[in-house]
């Protein structure tokens, strides 16, 4: 089998990682790739929003199966190209991955299918957004509507951060065409969760929990970003709650697309907020999450081909999805100065040392190969440092073990990724 792999950050690195162990498989491409993926797979130089030049190598080439990793190309419609050329490939179609390229459209859903989530209100004029935030309780959350790399959302404790927050989002345009509409939403406190999910249409089947690490600096202060690391499985997540979402929101909000006519294949990705009164969605995304998937992905015991395939086939019902006990941490390593500016180019140092682990691995976001053959920085957020660990105590320790092994200029990363496992122990 020859399986085609669109992106090229960690989410994808980690995907062919998880595809190469398939026996089914005989030959990976990546487009467009980076310098790690290339380990494993022959990259393509070409943009994942370039669909028609997509479409037309997997029909050169012969692609049994394509994957689509990027959130930009499948809410551009991109699995509606390939399957319009009687091409195999797997995410939600364009009507279907609006669940992720639009924030009001998923706050209505929620809202009208009673799948619980933070009051909103939703606005296209910045006049009327201010209007309504003179009188809201604080602190609020602004969100642009549309996609913005995870980074589109602004806490706003006062009425001055506020308005420099509608001039941010939808008059200055800093996230572009995402911020021409806003929805203003409940701030709600407690304990973040994300839960990846397969989804064939019908059926959902769950994966293992994460909790995730957005801020920028230590003690989660500074800029939201893409992510700078996180863990899984959660503690926070239990029994009683996974119950609680299985009801009241995973297979609610798939039933909810499908009566809405866009049925839902592919990934899931449910950002949820553990409240005083009960788990509540935060947001949807409609395929992995990077980093989630970076510790997710390696506790799975399943053939991932299998389990696409049978998204696509819809017979998900017949899947039993697996995961190993041990848990797995992920430390981002990014370029000094991400999410804002960054200087690349850097050699990267220390990545042979990973070679024939089997509890260690590094997963390229940003990275690329110069001139001379070495791997260079090549974006804000450039590795991936993941390890396993019989517990999530150890296999945060055997991450910033291995965080020491890799070393580039302008190396920056976050000192406290699971400290709440810590918390959460004590």
């Amino acid at each position: 089998m020859k399986v085609l792999i669109v992106g090229s950050g960690g989410r994808e690195h980690v995907i062919a990682w998880k595809i190469a162990q398939s026996p089914k498989v005989t030959k990976i491409y990546c487009a467009p790739g980076n310098a790690g993926i290339a380990q494993l797979a022959e990259c393509v130089p070409i943009s994942a929003m370039e669909f028609g030049k997509l479409a037309d190598f997997a029909i050169e080439q012969q692609i049994d199966l394509t994957i689509i990793g990027m959130d930009d190309p499948l809410v551009g419609g991109i699995v509606d190209v390939f399957e319009d050329r009687g091409l195999r490939v797997f995410g939600p179609r364009k009507n279907a991955a609006i669940l992720e390229g639009s924030k009001a459209f998923s706050k209505d859903l929620m809202k009208k299918y009673n799948i619980p989530t933070a009051s909103y209100e939703t606005f296209d004029d910045p006049v009327k957004a201010w209007e309504y935030l003179q009188t809201a309780k604080y602190p609020v959350v602004l969100k642009a509507d549309g996609l913005a790399l995870g980074k589109g959302v602004l806490i706003c404790e006062t009425k001055k951060e506020a308005q420099e927050g509608v001039q941010t989002i939808m008059l200055d345009k800093k996230f572009g065409s995402a911020g021409n509409r806003m929805v203003v939403e409940e701030f709600l406190t407690g304990r973040e969760v994300s839960v990846l999910s397969f989804v064939d249409g019908k059926i959902v089947k769950t994966m293992a929990s994460a909790q995730d690490h957005k801020r920028a600096k230590d003690g989660d202060q500074g800029l939201n970003t893409g992510g700078m690391g996180n863990f899984s499985p959660t503690p926070y997540y239990t029994k009683e709650i996974d119950e609680f979402c299985q009801k009241y929101v995973f297979q609610p909000t798939v039933d909810a697309m499908a009566a809405e006519g866009r049925p839902f294949k592919g990934v899931i990705f449910f950002g949820l907020i553990l409240t005083e009164d009960g788990p509540k969605v935060l947001e949807y995304n409609a395929r992995f999450g990077d980093p989630e998937a970076q510790v997710v992905l390696p506790r799975m015991k399943n053939d991932m081909v299998e389990v696409v395939e049978a998204c696509i086939d819809g017979r998900l019902d017949q899947i039993d999805l697996e995961f190993m006990d041990d848990a797995c941490v992920c430390v981002i390593l990014a370029s000094d100065g991400y999410p804002l500016s960054y200087e690349k180019g850097f050699p990267i140092r220390g990545l042979e040392k990973f070679n024939d682990q089997d509890r260690y691995f590094v997963f390229h976001a940003g990275s690329a190969l110069n001139g001379k053959g070495e791997i260079i920085t090549n974006g804000g957020r450039v590795l991936g440092i993941t390890a396993l660990g019989k517990d999530l105590k150890e296999a945060r320790a055997n991450a910033y073990k291995a965080v020491d092994w890799v070393d580039f200029a302008n190396k920056y990363y976050r000192h406290d990724i699971g400290k709440a496992i810590d918390e959460w122990e004590a």
